[in-house]
């Protein structure tokens, strides 16, 4: 500080969603580019490690471990520079996750302050994922490899030149009592804001208000830092704020939207804050209230380090039920699918549903679920449409399943071949109908879609969806094809669950209707798009393209429920599957799940834009994938570490 002046910056990188990795490598050269600059303290946005919008993410260990991580890295690439740096990231604190600011100078970590005020309204959901300071008691962590005391008490950083600054998170500054309040009370000459406020029309403007007041009512300088370009744009746009205010007067102020990452600085003078204070005697006077409070740190013995070996055993089909409970469990799934589908037909008034039948499990479970919805509200099964539609790829088999399951429900029958109406679709758009690529499956499949939902208007009812969780969780759907319904009845069941459930609905049914599901159990699952071989049998089997469902369910249930890293569902997979002696589990060595594993991560975060707008359609169970329930994730987050962590196993 020269003159009372102290140079400060406000950064701005460019980041990718959930890739901690890239964010730290542009964090690194906006550090080098302030150092170079002369700036004693920058600020970077709020969650900058991560990327603000991670949103479900945040209850993955995998993103945690590697924030912290790039967090360890950054203070160790700070190590021979003056510059002190204050990022965003998510810390685990005992059993709290906070959305904090992490502060460190030569390569040493010097405090990690927690936002206070979480917003959880209208485009926000901060509560979700975090806890707030205010919920936090002083916690011993171990972060970025230092120990210290995270705590909710007010904090205050001083530089080697008696310069003290505090820190306050976004929302903080929107609330009525900010923390800035206490913390200028406190003594902080300066307040830096880590932010991640979207734009939205006015809000700017508005904005500026707000920190030109909060700035003039603390007699303070204030560095706020917002996040900027490459955040999801799933709902919102961020513009990247970087603005800096001196005793309410504007210093500096980016320009927003920008495409590229950029460092606004300024010079605050501090001696001239300090004046304005001790001449205003109601500034003077406020600070009586302020307290302070000690904190007690006790440190444990180190241990040594040991060996792992897992010594418990992991279901390989987390998502069935066990023996004793299967009969009563899926008695509840098959109720609650069927009072879910009782009360939209009842809000629309209709007494008629249009649903595909195929012959395959989803189609046979989703008619189930409406033949037990009619029971419910007494309606006569001929309100049930069920419509098979054979293409290019039906076979024989699930073409004769299909119509001896709908005879024996005595459920309303029609029969629809889409080949005409595709072949003249092919022709339309210059497709070769001998070129078997996607546009000659999607076609199919979209084409089916049409028919069901013209069916839906002409008799009055709701087309039932048929898609199930695992497709879900792979994309293994036609976007605006079998993708889409007006209500999806089988969207949070895992098809190993699907199975189980069409055994015990056999195991309630008359012979005929029980040999027809037991044959449709036995058949290979598949989208029958792709023509039969010679002998009529199906050829396209999806578990051979995208890999068994029994492993993509066990990765589903450990990465959505419990958060587990690629590494740990790995190891728990080879605990349950690479066991030939196990006779309850299929055999899959460790290269086959490793294959599989990659396979399913790629796709889980490639086909989120799928889930993003899904019909409705009930929970059933611990894990679902409704974008309006469990699962909020942009869609264009990146699988970089998760992939990283995959490949190096």
């Amino acid at each position: 500080m020269n003159y009372g002046f102290l140079k400060v910056a406000a950064a701005v990188p460019t980041v990718r969603v959930a890739d901690c990795e890239y964010n730290c490598n542009q964090i690194e050269q906006l550090i080098l580019q302030a150092e170079t600059q002369g700036v004693e303290i920058v600020v970077f946005p709020e969650l900058s490690i991560t990327g603000y919008t991670c949103q479900d993410l945040f209850r993955q260990s995998q993103l945690l471990s590697s924030s912290e991580a790039a967090v360890a890295r950054l203070v160790r690439f700070s190590a021979d520079k003056d510059v002190i740096v204050i990022v965003g990231a998510p810390v685990p604190a005992g059993d709290l996750l906070l959305n904090a600011a992490i502060v460190f100078q030569k390569g040493k970590l010097l405090g990690i302050v927690p936002k206070t005020y979480l917003p959880n309204y209208a485009e926000f959901y901060e509560k979700r994922w975090f806890a707030s300071s205010q919920d936090l008691r002083p916690t011993p962590v171990n972060y970025a490899g230092e120990q210290l005391i995270v705590h909710s008490d007010p904090m205050l950083f001083t530089t080697a030149e008696g310069v003290r600054f505090g820190i306050e998170i976004c929302e903080d500054v929107w609330a009525p009592t900010p923390p800035s309040n206490h913390l200028a009370l406190a003594g902080a000459d300066l307040i830096f804001n880590l932010s991640a406020s979207d734009e939205l029309i006015g809000k700017h403007a508005y904005l500026e208000s707000l920190l030109s007041q909060q700035s003039a009512r603390t007699i303070s300088g204030y560095v706020y830092s917002g996040c900027g370009f490459g955040e999801s744009t799933q709902d919102v746009v961020y513009g990247g704020n970087a603005i800096i205010y001196e005793n309410g007067q504007l210093l500096a102020e980016s320009k927003r939207f920008s495409m590229d990452p950029y460092l606004q600085t300024a010079q605050i003078d501090i001696e001239r804050l300090r004046t304005e204070r001790r001449t205003n005697t109601t500034f003077v006077n406020a600070q009586r209230r302020m307290l302070s409070e000690s904190v007690c740190t006790i440190h444990c013995e180190s241990v040594h380090n040991h060996p792992f070996k897992l010594e418990r055993h992991f279901d390989p089909l987390p998502f069935v039920p066990t023996d004793e409970k299967r009969d009563s469990t899926c008695e509840d799934i098959f109720t609650i699918q069927a009072m879910g589908l009782v009360k939209r037909l009842q809000h629309t008034h209709s007494s008629k549903v249009v649903l595909g039948i195929s012959g395959g499990l989803d189609s046979t479970l989703a008619l189930l679920v409406c033949v037990r919805a009619f029971q419910l509200l007494r309606l006569d099964r001929k309100g049930i449409y069920g419509v098979t539609m054979p293409g290019f790829g039906t076979t024989d088999r699930t073409y004769h399943n299909a119509i001896h399951l709908m005879e024996s429900l005595g459920i309303s029958i029609r029969e629809i071949s889409i080949a005409k109406s595709v072949t003249q679709h092919f022709e339309d758009i210059g497709h070769d109908i001998h070129v078997h690529d996607v546009t000659y499956e999607n076609g199919q499949a979209r084409e089916r879609t049409q028919i069901l939902m013209d069916l839906s208007n002409q008799v009055g009812g709701l087309v039932v969806g048929t898609g199930d969780l695992s497709e879900l969780a792979l994309g293994w759907a036609t976007y605006n094809g079998d993708h889409m319904s007006m209500y999806g009845v089988n969207s949070s069941i895992p098809k190993t669950l699907i199975k189980t459930l069409v055994a015990y609905a056999a195991s309630q049914l008359d012979a005929t209707s029980k040999a027809i599901l037991l044959d449709i159990i036995d058949t290979p699952i598949s989208p029958e798009l792709i023509p039969a071989d010679d002998n009529g049998n199906i050829q396209q089997k999806t578990e051979d393209l995208v890999g068994p469902y029994e492993l993509h369910d066990f990765f589903l249930y450990y990465f959505l429920r419990l958060g587990f890293s690629p590494r740990k569902i790995f190891l728990m997979a080879k605990n349950a599957f690479d066991h030939p002696d196990r006779a309850f589990a299929s055999h899959h060595d460790g290269d086959e799940i490793k294959k599989w594993l990659l396979t399913f991560l790629r796709r889980f975060f490639a086909q989120q834009f799928k889930r993003s707008c899904l019909p409705d359609g009930p929970k059933v169970g611990s894990v679902s994938l409704s974008p309006r329930g469990d699962w909020r994730m942009p869609s264009d987050a990146m699988s970089t570490q998760w992939i990283k962590e995959a490949e190096v196993m």
